[in-house]
């Protein structure tokens, strides 16, 4: 059966005179458990009829009608099933309605005693749709109801009447108790006014109120709580969205956080779990408070950070004077006795059980110690996790970059390997083609016109000899797989030995003059023989094809402070643009290009050149004041101090080989 109609319409055309409000759910809860105490403290046996809009809301009270029932028989609870709730008469009447009925949107309780009633007549309002978009909608206290709350009899006692003939149509069966019930209502509608005693209802109600307003104050702090979290947390993530800047970050961090606590230092320092020590870059400070920036703190002899280090935990003192982790570490405890810390927080920042570094909150008020509440130790973890979050993504763009940047020179040098491949090796093969094509096609060939085709083709095979030789050498180089053979050598021998290959390799071509000047007095060099001829060659192999045949090449040697030789060699050629002194050490590099030059070469012996001497404990670098001024191609190597002499191997020679 479907009765539609609402009963709070009903009694309001009855009662015309009736003004219905707005309530919320809370309120009408602490009215309606008010009502129900009112009927415990009570010695009458009064009506009480409770009507809820669905079984499960029926649940919440069962046990309080229970009792309720104790005090009385004249009680009918009606609810909309949603379980096992159905039509029974037992402790109290229990009514089933339709989920569609009228009263699925109402709230009532009507309790009409002897001295006194009381009603509780409310309608669910529905929200707007407006409203209905709104999160607080789906709250279950925000929900509000219209209608009427008195303790006027008349009618309270109309409201029964409406009720219990409602009832009598879902339950016939109920003729004769709600007959009675209605007698008594008749009989008692005008006998004067209530007669209550307001004790019990005023402490419900106050109580309700009491609860409410800490629930509310407790529901408060903790939005607030949750707000300054999420902005810290939204502040610094917007600094790392903002810069890739890790000090950037870190000071904003310390900055932001120091402030929320109202701390009057914050310290940010990155450190591993092997460090010694740590210094102190980033921080905020209050006024007057010491800054620490700048210093450097020990971490081994920090009991803090070592009980830190082990629990992977948070660690705070309230009392820095009277704290038993300090109690043999007196030298750390003067340090933060000058640094005016009385109270400390220190929480690890930690990525995957990894330490990257430490947050440190200092409370410098010496007159009282600092308590470190829940939400603080919550907040400085949760910043904890955004700083390592910083940390690792520093980290890991510093290794993209540095990962690009090999990817970019890779790229290059296969360019470059493509055209030198595409150059050096198709163009000497090409000639070489021709050339035996011709000798072979052509057996009455004239004699000077075959020696000719013979050189051609020994040439440009002598080329791509050099060229694979190049590559493959500085491929040893780069990876490592060279094994060196150090030993004391005179350098003079070494620059002997490379003026021999050149004058060798070249005798078809005039060459610069070159001079010499090795003081004699100089020590012994610590080196492989082998590879310091080959710089040396390579060197003045560069020096003679930039320079003409009435140019000039010089090679000095001086001491370079310390235990190094320093060697140059300086020519009046070409010259180098101050813009290349460094990119002529790159592999492949060539100043015209790798397919319009005309020196020649591989654009692979400067960067030979530059592998070996930093394999030998030296360095390379290159000086020209410009185009046509000329170079000087400098170089050191380790030397041995005291007479060359003494220095030579004992079977009297020196392994050079040239």
């Amino acid at each position: 059966m479907i009765i539609p109609t609402s009963l709070l319409q009903e009694l309001l055309q009855v009662q015309p005179h009736l003004r219905p409000q707005m309530y919320f759910k809370s309120s009408l809860t602490a009215l309606s458990h008010a009502m129900e105490d009112q009927v415990l403290a009570g010695v009458d046996q009064p009506l009480v009829i409770a009507s809820f809009q669905r079984e499960r809301f029926y649940r919440q009270e069962a046990h309080r009608y229970l009792r309720i029932a104790e005090r009385t028989h004249q009680v009918y609870v009606l609810a909309a099933p949603e379980t096992d709730f159905k039509h029974m008469s037992g402790d109290y009447e229990t009514i089933a309605f339709d989920p569609e009925d009228g009263l699925s949107h109402e709230w009532h309780l009507i309790v009409v005693g002897k001295n006194y009633a009381v009603s509780l007549l409310c309608r669910e309002h529905p929200f707007s749709p407006a409203d209905a978009k709104s999160p607080i909608a789906t709250m279950d206290q925000a929900r509000r109801f219209e209608g009427i709350w008195t303790f006027d009899r008349q009618v309270g006692c109309e409201a029964a009447r409406l009720f219990l003939e409602r009832i009598l149509i879902y339950r016939p069966e109920l003729a004769t108790k709600i007959e009675s019930a209605l007698r008594h209502l008749n009989a008692n509608a005008a006998s004067g006014f209530n007669q209550i005693d307001p004790a019990p209802f005023a402490d419900r109600l106050v109580t309700y109120l009491q609860a409410g307003q800490y629930k509310q104050l407790k529901a408060y702090q903790y939005i607030a709580d949750q707000e300054r979290k999420e902005r810290l947390t939204n502040s610094i993530t917007a600094a790392i969205r903002r810069s890739m800047n890790l000090e950037e970050i870190l000071q904003v961090a310390a900055q932001e956080l120091g402030q929320a606590l109202h701390g009057h230092r914050c310290l940010i320092y990155r450190c591993k779990a092997t460090d010694a020590t740590a210094e102190l870059q980033h921080e905020f400070t209050r006024p007057k408070s010491t800054s620490l920036v700048g210093q450097t703190w020990s971490l081994q002899d920090n009991p803090l950070f070592q009980a830190v280090l082990q629990t992977q935990e948070s660690l705070h003192i309230e009392d820095i004077p009277t704290d038993a982790h300090l109690k043999q570490a007196k030298s750390f405890k003067s340090l933060l006795r000058k640094a005016g810390v009385r109270s400390l927080l220190m929480v690890p920042v930690l990525y995957q059980a990894r330490l990257l570094g430490i947050i440190e909150l200092h409370h410098c008020d010496l007159a009282a110690a600092h308590v470190w509440s829940d939400h603080e130790l919550s907040l400085v973890e949760a910043i904890a996790t955004q700083v390592g979050v910083a940390l690792i993504q520093a980290e890991a763009y510093a290794e993209l970059e540095d990962l690009n940047q090999q990817l970019e020179a890779l790229d290059r040098t296969r360019s470059n390997l493509i055209a030198i491949t595409g150059h050096e090796l198709r163009t000497p093969l090409s000639t070489i083609q021709v050339c035996l094509e011709s000798l072979a096609t052509e057996p009455d060939m004239a004699p000077e016109l075959r020696e000719v085709m013979l050189s051609s083709a020994l040439a440009d095979a002598e080329r791509m000899r050099k060229l694979v030789q190049d590559f493959l050498m500085l491929s040893k180089l780069e990876s490592g797989r060279i094994e060196w053979h150090l030993e004391p050598l005179p350098l003079q021998e070494c620059i002997d030995l490379s003026l021999s290959s050149i004058h060798a390799r070249q005798s078809q071509e005039p060459l610069p003059k070159i001079k010499t000047r090795i003081p004699s007095e100089l020590p012994l060099v610590q080196a492989d023989g082998e590879w310091l001829v080959e710089v040396l060659s390579k060197l003045l192999d560069n020096a003679c094809k930039f320079t003409q045949a009435d140019g000039k090449i010089t090679v000095t040697a001086e001491r370079n402070g310390g235990q190094m030789l320093e060697v140059t060699i300086a020519d009046t050629g070409r010259g180098i643009e101050p813009e290349r002194l460094e990119t002529v050490f790159d592999r492949f590099y060539q100043e015209e290009g790798a397919l319009r030059r005309t020196t020649g070469g591989t654009g692979l012996g400067l960067a030979i050149c530059r592998q070996i001497v930093n394999n030998l404990g030296g360095r390379i670098w290159a000086e020209s004041g410009g185009k046509d001024q000329g170079s000087k191609f400098h170089f050191t190597v380790p030397s041995i101090e005291g007479r060359p002499e003494q220095a030579a191997s004992p079977n009297g020679g020196h392994r050079v080989r040239g």
